[in-house]
């Protein structure tokens, strides 16, 4: 998510703007040391940090100027192979002849765009023969200076990322060091521990997945770089350049859907629930992640009857299972809108007889966050029934956008939380949230990842210092406020 300047993080209001609020629990790190001032030559203070929004703005221009670059290689390339030039060769060699040197120096000279080559069959042979000899063109070095003005103005939101062992690290792979990079990584990983070190890095962990894209050997997965640079979804892997297409080859059940019995201590945890965010935050936590979700029908207080669907996220136990709360159900989610856990939550609603046109808000936590979202974008769910909320917890769903745009949606982020950047957005990322939802964030160091996206630790933090957040989401679906007349778990199968 974006970061914020140190101390705050944004709290959306109804209108859509933004209030600072004190982040929680600005605890040090097990190896952290106060900080000194730093000094400049002969003790005189150091210069002041540069300013934040400063060094964002820088790399947004710089990114625009690569990508340009980098389009402009691929028209040139596309001007020299294509048909029309060769046919215009017949007529005029001797125009052409001087066209193609006049071409081939704008592509290829270090003054000009530097091995620019790209774009159909020649111009991709030309960039791969670059990329394996280490030809690198001005858009790369536009870009990786883009990526590294991303980096330097997170460690104002991160201070953790401007310790010695974390820039020693993101320093080697903006040089394309990997040597060192590695180096780095296992100083870093001794020094703190993985979970540690891998908390310090998450939030800038998009920029340097690029910069190891764009700066290895290999020609195919520079595409997750680009994207990743225009603010997109990638859509390949970052290092080897697989498209994520493949993975709905490996997620392809209809989806199935079972009435389930509560467990004694399910049970325990729904005898106490009401509508309150960290009530549903429990729920979620007590549903588990083995394919267990709840459909809630409350009598409310207006005399209406309103129905809730708690989606917990996935399984980190196996690559693939048989439900669809699994990593490869997660990677498709992030592609795609229809998947198997959207199937068989669709399926759900329909053998638990939910009337059509029933107000409904959808409730879910990482995976199941971002399968509510994807249920709202459906435009059959959508149709059917009157979504009124969608509620997320550490889920990247910012680049979805609900059919109904009436629909309220409220995002709870905690930045030391990795998962809700895995939808590309980044520190410098153009595309912000619509201004009709509302996204709380806050930087709560009390856990490391990857207990810093349980949804345990989302509960302490909304029922710790950050209780205004909960109270600002119980106003906002207070219309569910009312006498739950049932609570039912559904088993959620891919078959």
């Amino acid at each position: 998510m974006t970061p914020q300047a140190t101390g705050a993080s944004p709290r959306q209001l109804e209108d859509g703007r933004r209030e600072d609020t004190p982040d929680a629990h600005p605890l040090p790190g097990p190896c952290d040391t106060p900080a000194l001032p730093e000094t400049g030559p002969a003790g005189s203070p150091a210069a002041a940090p540069a300013d934040g929004d400063l060094l964002i703005a820088a790399s947004l221009l710089l990114a625009d100027a690569a990508l340009a670059a980098r389009q402009a290689g691929a028209h040139l390339t596309g001007a020299l192979t294509g048909g029309g030039f060769a046919l215009q060769a017949l007529r005029r060699p001797a125009w052409a002849a001087g066209t193609a040197l006049s071409c081939l120096r704008a592509l290829t000279s270090r003054a000009g765009l530097g091995f620019a080559a790209n774009g159909g069959a020649v111009g991709e042979a030309a960039r791969i023969a670059g990329n394996l000899t280490r030809r690198r063109p001005a858009a790369v070095a536009m870009a990786v200076d883009a990526f590294a003005l991303r980096i330097e103005a997170a460690t104002a939101a991160h201070p953790n990322l401007g310790s010695s062992h974390a820039r020693r690290l993101t320093d080697a792979l903006v040089a394309g060091d990997r040597l060192e990079a590695v180096r780095a990584l296992h100083a870093l990983v001794e020094r703190l521990g993985v979970t540690r070190a891998l908390t310090t890095i998450s939030p800038v962990i998009m920029e340097l997945l690029a910069l190891i894209g764009l700066l290895d050997e290999n020609p195919v997965n520079d595409s997750f770089s680009w994207v990743t640079l225009a603010g997109g979804v990638p859509t390949t892997d970052p290092l080897f350049g697989l498209p994520c297409s493949l993975i709905k080859h490996l997620n392809p059940g209809p989806g199935r859907a079972e009435r389930a019995d509560p467990d004694p201590i399910l049970a325990k945890v729904l005898g106490t629930s009401r509508n309150d965010i960290v009530s549903y935050i429990n729920d979620i936590g007590a549903l588990g992640n083995h394919g267990l979700v709840l459909l809630r029908r409350i009598a409310c207080t207006d005399g209406a009857v309103r129905h809730v669907l708690l989606l917990p996220g996935t399984s980190f136990g196996l690559l693939s299972n048989s439900t669809p709360q699994d990593l490869v159900g997660a990677f498709d989610g992030c592609l795609r809108t229809d998947t198997t856990y959207t199937r068989a939550a669709k399926k759900l609603l329909k053998r638990a007889g939910v009337p059509a046109g029933s107000e409904l808000m959808m409730v879910g936590h990482s995976l199941g966050g971002l399968t509510a979202m994807n249920l709202a974008t459906d435009l059959d769910v959508a149709s059917e029934y009157r979504i009124t909320h969608v509620v997320t917890l550490g889920s990247p769903i910012d680049n979805k956008r609900p059919a109904d745009h009436t629909t309220r949606v409220v995002s709870l982020v905690n930045k030391h939380d990795v998962i809700p950047t895995l939808d590309g957005r980044g520190p410098a990322s153009p595309h912000d949230v619509p201004d009709s939802w509302v996204e709380l964030s806050w930087l709560d160091e009390s856990y490391d990842y990857p207990l810093s996206h349980a949804p345990q630790a989302y509960s302490d933090s909304l029922r710790g210092e950050l209780a205004h957040h909960r109270d600002r989401v119980n106003a906002l679906i207070g219309s569910y406020d009312g006498e739950i007349i049932g609570n039912q778990p559904y088993m959620l199968r891919d078959r």
